[in-house]
């Protein structure tokens, strides 16, 4: 298996999320989440974000809104997985 690619994450308003980044070249997006208490877990990657997908989230009043009405809610479409369930950098 392929080690996953690093993407740079930039911090965002949400109660959820923590940061976002994208890959164009992969069709990546790369989502750090946030626990309950508001500190920052795990990291998430999706497949097949096209570079418009991450720019109405990016413009998304509510990101995690966004994320998870559009997103989320077609695994199919965007495929995922856990990167890891701990911050270790400001990148993905």
């Amino acid at each position: 298996m392929n080690a996953p690619v690093r993407i740079p994450l930039i911090d965002v308003e949400s109660r959820q999320i923590a940061a976002i980044g994208h890959d164009a070249a992969t069709q990546t997006l790369a989502v750090r989440f946030k626990n309950w208490k508001g500190e920052n877990t795990s990291l998430y990657h999706y497949d097949n974000v096209t570079a418009e997908d991450y720019a109405a989230l990016q413009a998304a009043e509510s990101k995690g809104g966004h994320f998870n009405k559009v997103i989320k809610a077609d695994p199919v479409r965007w495929p995922y997985r856990k990167v890891e369930d701990r911050p270790l950098s400001d990148a993905a």
